[in-house]
C-alpha cells in the first residue's frame, strides 16, 4: 500500500479528515489534519491532543509498515489553510481566500474590467457560480484604525473573477487575526 493511502486511511479512521502530507529531503514527515465539518455543528479545531494522538497511531503504523522518515510531524493546518479539493471550496465558500492562478489572467478575460493581463494573484470572497467557482473583492484600501471614513464617501466597486479548480495553482484561507474571537458567518438572507 502507497504512503499516502496508509497515513489517510489512519488519519480518517481516528475520525480526522487528512489535509496535505510533505515529505522534505532531510526525512522529514509532515501531516496536517483538520476536524471534518459536521452540517449544522459549531465549527472544531485541531488541538494538541489530537495531533498527539494520530503521531502515536501514525508512529506505530508507519512503523510496521517499514516506511522511510527520520522524524514525523503532525500539525493544524492553520489560520491560512489550503484548499485542494472541490469539498473545501464547497465548506469555506464566503470566507476570505487568496488564490493564485497557473497562468495570468489573459488581455482577454483582463478586457474592460480594469484588472491587469499580467495579475496571477487575487483575495477576496469565495463564492459559488454558474460556470464553477468566482472570487470577490474591491481595490479600495483597508481603513487604518482610528481614521474616521466620511459617511459620503462612494465605496469602491466589488470585481469579481470566475475561475475553475483546474486554473488555480494555489487557493488557502487568506489569514485574518480577531482577538475578539471567530465570528460565526452570517446566515444567507432569506426571501419572503
Amino acid at each position: 500500500m502507497a504512503l499516502h493511502e496508509t497515513i489517510e486511511q489512519t488519519v480518517t479512521g481516528l475520525g480526522y479528515e487528512l489535509v496535505e502530507i510533505e515529505r522534505t529531503s532531510g526525512g522529514l514527515l509532515r501531516v496536517t489534519i483538520d476536524q471534518p465539518q459536521v452540517e449544522g455543528a459549531p465549527e472544531q479545531f485541531i488541538n494538541a491532543e489530537d495531533c498527539e494522538k494520530v503521531t502515536r497511531q501514525l508512529q506505530f503504523v508507519l512503523e510496521v509498515e517499514g516506511a522511510a522518515y527520520s522524524r514525523l510531524e503532525v500539525s493544524s493546518p492553520g489560520i491560512d489553510r489550503p484548499l485542494r479539493s472541490e469539498k473545501d471550496f464547497v465548506r469555506f465558500t464566503g470566507e476570505l481566500v487568496d488564490i493564485t492562478l497557473k497562468a495570468a489572467i489573459g488581455s482577454a478575460a483582463a478586457a474592460g474590467s480594469g484588472i491587469a493581463a499580467s495579475r496571477k494573484k487575487f483575495r477576496g470572497t469565495l463564492e459559488r457560480a454558474a460556470s464553477g467557482w468566482q472570487i470577490v473583492w474591491s481595490e479600495e484600501p483597508a481603513v487604518k484604525p482610528g481614521v474616521k471614513v466620511s459617511k459620503n464617501r462612494v465605496p469602491a466597486p466589488l470585481q469579481a473573477m470566475g475561475f475553475t479548480l483546474d486554473e488555480i495553482a494555489q487557493a488557502r484561507l487568506a489569514p485574518v487575526v480577531d482577538f475578539k474571537g471567530r465570528r460565526p458567518k452570517s446566515p444567507p438572507a432569506t426571501e419572503i
